[in-house]
């Protein structure tokens, strides 16, 4: 099973980052590919069991589900549920932590999903580059 990740520094200390993260339908906010985000009825942005609805860039939509929330931990963890990408199954976790010696935010996110072995070189770049890195260079930048 394929892991993209993608990794980098977020100026500003951890708590700052992580209420700018943490809310589910918050992601259209901060990352350039996600043009509108909308939570479905059902469990609020901030609860386990929450369904929010992406708008992309390009049109698509994509619709996950938050599985884990852990605010000690500076974590969430979900799953797509339905997806322009030619899936199985998909789950993502992003991860804040401190950088002690400069007071800036560490993030990481990455996945496990399942595909075709022939769409998996493609997939995993498009979600280590085009999701990922491409969410934290949001932060950085917002």
């Amino acid at each position: 099973m394929p892991r993209p990740y993608a990794s980098g520094i977020v100026p500003g200390d951890v708590e700052q980052v992580w209420r700018r993260v943490r809310d589910f339908n918050s992601l259209s906010s901060w990352h350039p590919a996600i043009t509108h985000s909308e939570i479905e009825p059902g469990p609020g942005a901030g609860e386990v069991g929450a369904i929010r609805r992406l708008t992309l860039a390009d049109g698509g939509v994509v619709r996950e589900q938050l599985l884990t929330l852990d605010d000690v931990d500076h974590s969430y963890t979900y799953r797509m549920l339905d997806g322009p990408f030619p899936i199985r199954s998909y789950v993502s976790t992003i991860r804040l932590a401190p950088v002690t010696a400069t007071g800036d935010t560490f993030v990481e996110w990455w996945a496990d999903y399942d595909a075709d072995a022939a769409d998996e070189e493609k997939l995993t770049t498009t979600f280590a580059d085009g999701v990922y890195a491409t969410g934290i260079t949001g932060l950085t930048n917002g």
